[in-house]
């Protein structure tokens, strides 16, 4: 072997010496589930190719709220990616991270925004197009708790934003439709138990539409 090759062998020999296995914990909200899945292989795989390291992020998923409290009562999270301010300052306020975080990074901290969409039966046989369609007689809506969940209190200021927007500002009118909304949800619970129910539902639908035929 020459000195070229030689030198080749030792060099490859180094960088694996200092390449690290790194694994860190994410500890996020439900919705974010299947987007980090496909994230966290596409940072890995970057940041392998730029540093040599092989990083493991495993995740953990739950309510905003019922996430934070863990994190303060102990659980070793490397990053937390919650769905609302007031959980990451509640983890802030025990010493957990900085109390300055908002403004580490760029966007208040905030890499993306939440838009709230509806997701109806197929062939939309109650005619669902907007907000206002939730409150009418017979439509069943599910959505989570806005007490446990961050996302489930999104979709709650949206449904009271449009409302606001509706009529001009009037917050009486809007908590009305608010209210109206939330009689047409059957059970509120978690938002992974919600997004399973309508699984189930619309395979129920499907299986007995087949058995029709």
């Amino acid at each position: 072997m020459n000195k070229w090759g030689v030198g080749l062998t030792l060099l490859l020999a180094s960088a694996s010496v200092l390449a690290k296995d790194i694994q860190l914990l994410n500890v996020s909200y439900d919705p974010t589930r299947e987007l980090y899945e496909q994230y966290n292989k596409a940072f890995s795989a970057h940041w392998k190719q730029e540093t040599s390291d092989n990083v493991v992020i495993r995740q953990s998923h739950g309510g905003s709220g019922k996430q934070a409290t863990s994190v303060i009562n102990g659980i070793e999270a490397d990053v937390v990616t919650l769905a609302l301010a007031y959980d990451v300052d509640a983890i802030a306020e025990r010493g957990r991270i900085d109390k300055n975080w908002l403004k580490r990074l760029p966007d208040n901290s905030a890499p993306y925004t939440s838009t709230i969409v509806f997701l109806v039966r197929k062939g939309n046989p109650k005619q669902i197009h907007d907000w206002n369609d939730l409150i009418k007689p017979g439509v069943s809506v599910i959505t989570p708790n806005p007490k446990s969940s961050g996302g489930a209190r999104w979709n709650y200021l949206a449904a009271w934003g449009y409302a606001l927007h509706q009529n001009h500002g009037d917050q009486a009118k809007a908590q009305e439709f608010v209210k109206a909304l939330y009689k047409n949800v059957e059970v509120l619970d978690s938002r992974r138990a919600r997004f399973d129910q309508y699984l189930r539902r619309t395979r129920h639908r499907r299986c007995a539409d087949r058995l029709g035929k």
